[in-house]
């Protein structure tokens, strides 16, 4: 059963306790749903998440499955280093995600990445977003790159993607389309009332740019035998 007061712990002490207590509110499980999953108790659970505690490597194993993830994900022992440092994985196959999906695999928010042409090139850099009524929502700087383009309409990529180090296979959407301000008092309204994306850089983004994609694409690697992949043989000759 999954209760809303034990989603988040209110009084995390530890690096190892946040990374848990966000996992498993990113899956939508509670102490007693994790617990179980893990062969342990929903009072430990919460132990781990709320004081500083020293589990065994055995403990942590059960915990990381339980929670979808890998022991070094949840220690944080991979934080700095850019994923996708695995090798490929056997029997591996590319597959495209039909429209419906992408916009199901965006989950409402999150951070991605944007591409946007300046006067010396494409730039690329990070943003948070939130998807409102179709359009990618972004808080942006009245100065930065972003908000130059979409003062021009101009079109800009944006890229969401999601990794499985243990596995070797993730998914990517990509998103194209014009940007454009929102400045009016209805599409504010709509947008705020909707939850505005609060940027991990800190105050002074104010400036409300919407994406409305023309096109919507996405592509998910599938290895045989890994979680989330359907029974059946595997195009061997299909690679990224």
């Amino acid at each position: 059963m999954n209760t809303a007061d034990d989603r988040h712990a209110p009084h995390v002490t530890s690096d190892l306790g946040r990374r848990v207590a966000a996992r498993r509110a990113q899956l939508g499980l509670s102490r007693e749903e994790v617990a179980e999953r893990a062969g342990s108790a929903p009072g430990f659970i919460a132990y781990v998440e709320e004081q500083v505690p020293t589990p065994g490597v055995e403990f942590l194993v059960r915990l990381a499955n339980a929670l979808e993830t890998t022991v070094q994900d949840l220690t944080g022992y991979r934080v700095d280093l850019a994923p996708g440092g695995g090798h490929a994985a056997h029997g591996a196959r590319l597959e495209e995600i039909g429209e419906a999906e992408c916009w199901e695999l965006l989950d409402g928010h999150g951070v991605g990445r944007v591409a946007v042409e300046e006067r010396d090139g494409l730039a690329v850099f990070p943003v948070n977003y939130r998807v409102v009524g179709g359009e990618i929502v972004f808080m942006t700087a009245a100065d930065s790159s972003l908000a130059r383009a979409s003062a021009s309409g101009a079109d800009v990529a944006f890229e969401e993607d999601r990794l499985d180090e243990a596995f070797s296979q993730g998914w990517s959407v990509l998103l194209v389309g014009p940007v454009r301000t929102v400045s009016d008092e209805a599409s504010v309204l709509r947008i705020t009332d909707a939850g505005r994306p609060e940027p991990w850089a800190g105050d002074g983004r104010d400036t409300i740019v919407t994406l409305s994609p023309r096109r919507v694409t996405g592509r998910r690697i599938r290895v045989p035998g890994a979680p989330g992949t359907p029974s059946g043989s595997a195009d061997p000759g299909a690679r990224m």
